[in-house]
């Protein structure tokens, strides 16, 4: 995107989600729910297709691009990008990645203007960490593919217009060989979205548990169509690579406003007749969460950079993302010590932002497995004793 064009859209996003979000999140957070205005606004604004193709009616942003972007959106409720975050990321990416021309054409503009939203289904109950493991079974009968099994923890399920199915296509493979792709519209006889999970934070973003039994889709619901076959596996982690650099610069824009609500506290709240931002151990805080801001920033736009030249596709995103993820954490635990007892009460935005920042360390792949991913990538051969 020309550089004037991004700058404007940048300022665009900033003030949608400072002048208009921000003021929302306790409403989001005690309801449990994105006000209808604002995703209309993020549908015209062209949210829910930053990331994609501007041939199919998105913004075609670099993960550079996307990057920035993110730092933006990540200064209010996590919510907000997650109800366009699956379109632009890993639901959307499947498609982009694997998709044929045909599927591309028919799915790519509607998920890109919001029409339809996505989900991505691939973790279940006895294969989070390790997808391979998963036991979600697809077999052709005639010219129909019939699926059975169970998902777990869906973004967006009790929304989604059409979800991205991984199953086991060829039991006798390996483990990460033998799983294939599907597009299975909502609605389909026999799939079935639970009611949606409870959760500790991030209200607003909703998730739930999804069911197949006996779902049939055509031969064309195969993702990438005779070349998919089998191939869904590489697919999903080449997607979720791409997602763990995009949900780190969340990370980095949560962390930003956090710093901000410490130095705002910290600058008027007075204990023993003092201003607490005159104490020195306040100081030291708020100076450990600014000095984590700066790196986690750092390191997001280096993980980037190096993404789009396509010269580190793996342990960049891993490190970014299991940096980012303990940073942030490290930068809310810090923002209620700030804030003392008023740090505990709902309403208060840091106390919300803790509860939200928990979930980052688990999804999009657990800090342990990043170390995992990291270790083995520089350690080879060595890594297998």
């Amino acid at each position: 995107m020309d550089a004037a064009d991004f700058s404007a859209v940048l300022s665009e996003v900033r003030r949608f989600v400072r002048d208009r979000v921000v003021p929302l999140e306790a409403e989001i957070d005690e309801k449990d729910e994105m006000p209808a205005d604002i995703r209309e606004a993020a549908k015209k604004m062209g949210l829910f297709g930053f990331a994609l193709p501007e041939e199919y009616g998105g913004l075609g942003l670099s993960m550079l691009e996307e990057a920035q972007l993110m730092f933006e959106l990540g200064y209010t409720t996590p919510s907000l990008r997650s109800m366009f975050g699956t379109n632009n990321g890993i639901a959307g990416h499947v498609l982009m990645v694997g998709g044929t021309e045909e599927q591309k054409a028919h799915w790519l503009p509607r998920i890109a203007s919001g029409d339809v939203l996505a989900s991505f289904a691939l973790t279940e109950p006895e294969a989070g960490s390790d997808p391979s493991t998963l036991t979600t079974k697809a077999h052709l009968d005639g010219d129909q593919w019939v699926i059975n099994g169970a998902k777990r923890y869906i973004t967006n399920a009790p929304l989604a217009d059409v979800f991205m199915v991984f199953a086991r296509t060829d039991p006798d493979a390996p483990r990460t060989r033998g799983i294939s792709t599907f597009l299975v519209p909502a609605g389909t006889p026999g799939l079935t979205v639970a009611p949606k999970d409870h959760k500790m934070g991030q209200s607003g973003a909703w998730t739930a548990d999804v069911f197949f039994d006996d779902v049939r889709v055509p031969a064309s619901a195969l993702v990438g169509g005779d070349a998919g076959l089998n191939r869904g596996f590489a697919t999903a982690m080449g997607c979720i690579a791409h997602g763990r650099v995009h949900i780190s610069a969340l990370m980095v824009g949560m962390a930003e406003r956090l710093v901000d609500e410490s130095v705002a506290y910290a600058s008027t709240r007075k204990q023993s007749g003092k201003l607490i931002g005159s104490f020195q151990l306040v100081q030291g805080l708020i100076a450990d969460s600014q000095t984590d801001y700066y790196a986690g920033r750092a390191t997001v736009l280096e993980a980037a950079r190096a993404f789009d030249a396509g010269t580190d596709t793996k342990i960049g995103p891993s490190c970014t993302k299991y940096f980012a993820s303990e940073m942030v954490w490290r930068v809310a635990d810090r923002a209620v010590q700030i804030h003392g007892g008023a740090g505990y009460m709902r309403g208060v935005a840091v106390e919300r932002f803790y509860r939200d920042a928990r979930l980052f360390r688990i999804y999009e792949g657990t800090s342990q497995i990043q170390q995992v991913i990291i270790a083995k990538a520089l350690l080879g051969e060595a890594a297998r004793g």
